[in-house]
């Protein structure tokens, strides 16, 4: 059982998830409304999941992927992929026929994570910008736009940036240890410096969102990006268990956002 959960990688589901409860968290929306979408995108990342182990599975080299679907045929993998993905599609239909350019928003997020996988993503930077705009930006717009609030405040703008920055460093911080596109093509001291320089960038924006929208329960933004920094604070490669807190973390964060989501629903917040 545990094997077969494993397949789906559902620890990583959070990096998608989290943009779509933030969106619903600063909007004082009920998510019942937008439930659709939100188990809608929990297939599609498990798509993206098991179509990326796809295409892994043909690298020797990726060891943690080969542990993981031991005793699996590559179209096993695939099929599971694409079942969820007619689930996910399915569940979203709603919004995209309610609401075309959320149908647009869609596909442009499909597109990206397919170019993705087969193609980008020995590409270092260009790779990131693509997980970037499909797994936060695309999706919190979509949230909006359900739920017909097309204008996005200042505030909002700033914190999309902030966790865009959180989601770049965090898949950087996973290629340097993972020694995938970014340690290909930079040393160790030049991807110090990549790392610190987003994370400063995502701390001034952290910093400036908490300020910006008056709401405590932001605070936690602020200490994410000095984790990084001072894990990175020599130009040595980290251990995998790093690469695990920081799954860990993400996760706790998501949880952390149902449970703000929860008690503005019941009126505490």
């Amino acid at each position: 059982m545990s094997k077969r959960i494993d397949l789906l990688r559902i620890d990583y589901v959070f990096s998608v998830m989290i943009p779509l409860l933030i969106a619903i968290f600063l909007n004082n929306l009920n998510p019942f409304n937008h439930f659709d979408i939100l188990i809608g995108f929990f297939f599609l990342a498990i798509t993206g999941n098991t179509w990326n182990d796809v295409v892994d599975m043909k690298d020797p080299n990726e060891k943690e992927t080969l542990e993981r679907v031991e005793g699996y045929h590559p179209r096993e993998i695939f099929t599971i992929g694409l079942v969820c993905l007619i689930f996910g599609i399915s569940l979203l239909l709603r919004t995209c026929l309610t609401y075309p350019i959320n149908g647009l928003f869609l596909g442009i997020i499909i597109v990206m994570v397919l170019l993705y996988v087969k193609w980008l993503k020995p590409i270092p930077l260009l790779n990131h910008i693509l997980l970037g705009a499909s797994h936060v930006l695309f999706p919190y717009f979509m949230i909006k736009i359900d739920a017909e609030l097309s204008l996005i405040s200042m505030s909002e703008w700033i914190l999309i940036f902030t966790t865009l920055g959180f989601a770049i460093t965090g898949q950087l911080v996973h290629e340097i240890i993972d020694s995938d596109a970014l340690t290909r093509y930079f040393s160790l001291r030049q991807c110090q410096i990549i790392i610190w320089t987003i994370s400063t960038i995502t701390l001034i924006l952290a910093i400036w969102a908490f300020i910006v929208l008056e709401q405590y329960y932001f605070f936690p933004f602020i200490f994410m990006p000095i984790g990084t920094m001072f894990t990175f604070r020599k130009p040595t490669k980290s251990s995998k268990g790093v690469k695990d807190v920081g799954i860990l973390i993400g996760n706790f964060l998501m949880l952390y956002f149902i449970c703000l989501i929860t008690i503005q629903m019941a009126g505490v917040i």
